[in-house]
């Protein structure tokens, strides 16, 4: 249908009670939007109309198309709501052909050569692939061939809008001008949390910044509105997650204890953006909303071990960020799900990209450790040296890890096991180096390795089950 011009020669009028819609059509006065990050929006339009006493229809268009009809909510002074109505199909050249199917609509080719036009009726037969009519007793397919076609119809077919459009029957109790409000939910508007953090590595200092990244996947441009963010899980009948554990587990250290600045609403913070903004269809936009700069932040070396085990072969260490998200260190506001991306400068102060990490929502205070990748030089091998079953509940198990450090300068590595038993109780016997214990089911080390060198780590571990 690329080829056809269309004709519109007269308008479909809406059907219903007297349409006072026609003259109900109003500006919008304000528009507000708060998006949640699964897909919903929360939208309020404030528009003033003229409404007539008695029964009549208001048409609001420039709705979302992606509305979700049983949440809106239509309030106004002295109304009444008697029924509403959703059109979504919008008007386009092959949606008018299609519509048009079975009806007869006047085809006009004009003659290269000589600028003759000439006037057929013909009659929609199908529009599957292309357009087929007929005209008199012969059956034709219009082509796309450039010849000059334009193809008239007499409507609009009704529930065919330019936009998508809300019309609600009121039962107004007095006439007048006034203020009415449109709240719905929509889907297709989502925003996620995207951070950029710059790690100086000789200062020990980060600079981050946090963008909030709105997309509009739907055929509604919403103009000069006023966005909120949400920050939190929101439930929804489907009781949607955020991601899974494992993308972000041992990414926080310690939780955290401060109050963020941000404006909570429920069990959730809500993020208001300056001013107003333009979020056009099938549209992404970035707008900052966190900017901190010289938080102390280190680089750290660390080896997850889950249960107890000998690797055939050395693994790469992690590399990881740590840094606290606490008022002390410039920063002290809840960080929302949403994905870090770590720089850091060449010899030639050049920006390279080093790693990125996902993250959870994030409260005030926490103490982050973020992966953002592995050590070239720097492996660790475990060997499970001896497993001796001391009686019917207690095991002691002698693992050994060897370090390696193939980089010019020494370095420290975080050995982390995790012991995973339930109700059984973990005691440390015998150890090279001093450990530490952040909770009942992990023991931590951390071993210096010297340059171009190696250590070993040496530790006794007594598990005593419940039976």
């Amino acid at each position: 249908m690329r080829k056809y011009l269309l004709i519109f020669t007269a308008l479909a009028s809406l059907g219903g009670a007297s349409i006072a819609s026609q003259n109900a059509l109003a500006q919008e006065a304000e528009l507000a939007m708060t998006i949640y990050g699964d897909g919903r929006a929360l939208i309020e339009d404030v528009r003033s109309f003229d409404f007539t006493k008695g029964r009549s229809v208001i048409v609001l268009p420039n709705v979302s198309s992606q509305i979700n009809a049983p949440s809106a909510s239509f309030i106004a002074g002295g109304i009444e709501i008697v029924e509403q109505n959703f059109d979504f199909d919008l008007l386009t050249p092959n949606k008018l052909m299609q519509k048009a199917v079975g009806e007869t609509v006047t085809i006009i080719r004009t003659n290269p050569g000589t600028g003759i036009e000439t006037r057929e009726q013909a009659k929609v037969l199908a529009v599957n692939n292309g357009v087929v009519v007929q005209i008199g007793d012969r059956i034709e397919v219009l082509r796309d061939d450039n010849l000059p076609t334009r193809v008239v119809f007499d409507k609009i077919p009704e529930n065919l809008r330019a936009k998508p459009t809300l019309s609600v029957m009121v039962d107004s109790k007095r006439g007048g001008t006034r203020p009415a409000t449109l709240t719905y939910l929509s889907g297709g508007l989502n925003w996620r949390a995207d951070y950029v953090l710059n790690f100086n590595e000789d200062a020990k200092k980060m600079d981050i910044q946090g963008w909030a990244t709105l997309t509009n996947n739907t055929n509604t441009t919403f103009n000069n509105v006023k966005t909120s963010l949400i920050a939190g899980n929101v439930g929804n009948k489907s009781n949607n997650n955020y991601g899974g554990y494992d993308q972000v587990r041992n990414q926080i250290r310690r939780g955290g204890n401060q109050a963020s600045p941000q404006e909570r609403i429920g069990d959730s913070y809500l993020y208001s953006l300056p001013g107003t903004t333009t979020l056009a269809s099938l549209q992404t936009k970035q707008i900052s909303f966190i900017d901190a700069a010289n938080v102390p932040a280190l680089k750290a070396y660390e080896y997850q071990a889950y249960g107890f085990q000998t690797l055939p072969e050395p693994a790469n260490v992690e590399v990881r960020i740590v840094f606290e998200n606490s008022q002390a260190a410039g920063m002290g506001e809840a960080l929302p799900k949403g994905i870090i991306r770590v720089y850091s400068k060449d010899q030639k102060e050049r920006s390279q990209f080093v790693g990125e990490s996902n993250i959870n929502h994030i409260a005030a205070g926490s103490e982050m450790s973020l992966k953002i990748g592995d050590a070239f030089d720097v492996t660790v091998q475990p060997t499970l040296v001896s497993q001796t079953k001391v009686s019917k509940k207690r095991t002691d198990t002698t693992m050994r890890y060897t370090i390696k450090n193939a980089k010019k300068e020494a370095t420290k590595v975080t050995i982390r096991q995790n012991l995973w038993g339930w109700r059984t109780e973990y005691e440390v016997r015998e150890e090279s180096h001093i450990s530490r214990r952040p909770d009942a089911y992990s023991r931590v080390w951390t071993v210096d390795i010297p340059a171009e060198g190696e250590a070993v780590l040496n530790f006794t571990i007594r598990e005593t089950r419940p039976y």
